[in-house]
């Protein structure tokens, strides 16, 4: 299961990324993965989530984008989705001469950083009632 050496592979990457002033954690990281790249989406979003444990990425998102295949034919400069199984020839010509132009892709489309939160604010503690002496207890003009 290559999916778990790619998955360490784009932790170690962001690890090392310089994050913005104040970031303390990653909160998703996008991925964009060619249709020819060999990748099972779910395998890699599995091995990611063991990847990020323990680091600053524990908890993010892996949000992968799909990239579809295309080529191109080099006599008669028509374009075309590849889709899978690949279809390298051309399909207007019959041409063998395509150049892939999408669909290895696997890369790294962008990293969403968690700011430091503010502390939360406390209320502050309610002031204990000033304690006064119980009042005296005027006696009534009966009581004289």
């Amino acid at each position: 299961m290559h999916e778990m050496s790619i998955a360490l592979a784009v932790v170690d990457q962001v690890e090392r990324a310089a994050p913005p002033p104040g970031a303390t954690a990653v909160s998703s990281v996008r991925l964009q993965v060619g249709e020819l790249a060999g990748v099972v989406p779910e395998a890699l979003a599995f091995s990611f989530e063991l990847a990020c444990a323990g680091t600053l990425l524990e908890g993010a998102e892996l949000i992968t984008e799909p990239v579809p295949a295309r080529a191109r034919c080099g006599p008669c400069a028509d374009t075309w989705q590849v889709g899978m199984p690949p279809q390298l020839s051309c399909p207007r010509c019959g041409g063998a001469t395509a150049e892939l132009l999408s669909g290895r892709e696997l890369q790294i489309a962008s990293v969403c950083w968690h700011d430091n939160p503010a502390p939360a604010r406390r209320s502050p503690k309610p002031a204990k009632p000033a304690t006064r002496p119980a009042p005296t207890p005027v006696p009534s003009t009966e009581e004289r």
